[in-house]
């Protein structure tokens, strides 16, 4: 061990690693330790100082260049403007703009919509023929007419006669009078009539069957719901409920085509949900 004049000399690394190994690699770091930490402190000292004064060494250096010498720049002086031969006449004035045309008269075109029609109402014009026409009379006044025309003096005060000419014995979709419930309402009030008649049959409502069930009918010209029959059905008793539904509405008030009573046919959808 050491004595009391020993240790006041030592370092504090003799003191730790008394009586070890000293070629422990420890003590050596600990030895180098602080001449390492004084180098590093010198060399971050030198690259501060020069991060801090090396803008000023540029700016000196750039001041002890030599400057170019300016050129001098002349100044654009502006002439006088030539003075004016007053025996020469002066130039004519410009001629005068012409006026603008007019603007266009706006010409309104009244637009007609078209009336939609189905092919067999309308009514095909044909030309005649110039050999019929060779007999007939041209002429800018009232002429007699031709004579041999077909009497229709039977005809007269009997115009159901004509409609029933003129309006074909079918079913239509659709006319100029559609078929009405007593109260009206159109298609709609047709649908809930329909839906306010049905009744969920069980075996729908165990299996949840939920859906649309298109259903078609005519109208006749009487008024009364005939050829009932589902077009697109859910079954589970559902189609047959919906014909049923359908055979109890009342009597409708009968469409009318040309002021004929005609048959209408209807297909109207009808939906079943569980509540």
């Amino acid at each position: 061990m050491m004595d009391n004049a020993q240790i006041a000399k030592a370092s504090l690394n003799d003191i730790v690693f008394e009586g070890r190994n000293k070629a422990y690699g420890a003590y050596v770091l600990r030895r180098l330790y602080q001449r390492h930490v004084t180098r590093a402190l010198i060399i971050a000292t030198a690259v501060f100082a020069l991060l801090v004064f090396f803008p000023l060494i540029a700016q000196y250096l750039k001041d002890k260049m030599p400057k170019e010498p300016k050129k001098n720049l002349q100044e654009n002086v502006l002439m006088d403007a030539p003075p004016l031969d007053e025996t020469k006449p002066p130039p004519p004035p410009p001629p005068p703009e012409a006026p603008p045309p007019p603007p266009p008269k706006l010409t309104t075109i009244k637009f007609t919509p078209p009336v939609v029609k189905k092919d067999e109402e309308v009514k095909k014009e044909e030309v005649p023929d110039q050999e019929e026409l060779k007999d007939k009379t041209v002429a800018t006044v009232t002429v007699k007419g031709n004579t041999d025309a077909v009497d229709l003096t039977e005809l007269s005060g009997e115009g159901d006669k004509v409609v029933e000419e003129v309006v074909e014995n079918k079913v239509y979709t659709y006319v100029e009078q559609m078929p009405t419930l007593p109260g009206g309402g159109g298609n709609a009030a047709i649908v809930a009539a329909i839906q306010k008649a049905t009744k969920y049959p069980p075996l729908a409502l165990r299996n949840q069957v939920e859906g649309r069930i298109f259903v078609s009918f005519t109208v006749n010209a009487q008024g009364d719901v005939s050829d009932v029959k589902v077009v697109k059905g859910l079954g589970s008793g559902l189609d047959e409920e919906t014909i049923r539904a359908v055979k109890t509405l009342p009597k409708f008030i009968p469409g009318k085509q040309n002021g004929r009573a005609v048959s209408v046919s209807f297909t109207v959808p009808i939906t079943f949900k569980i509540q």
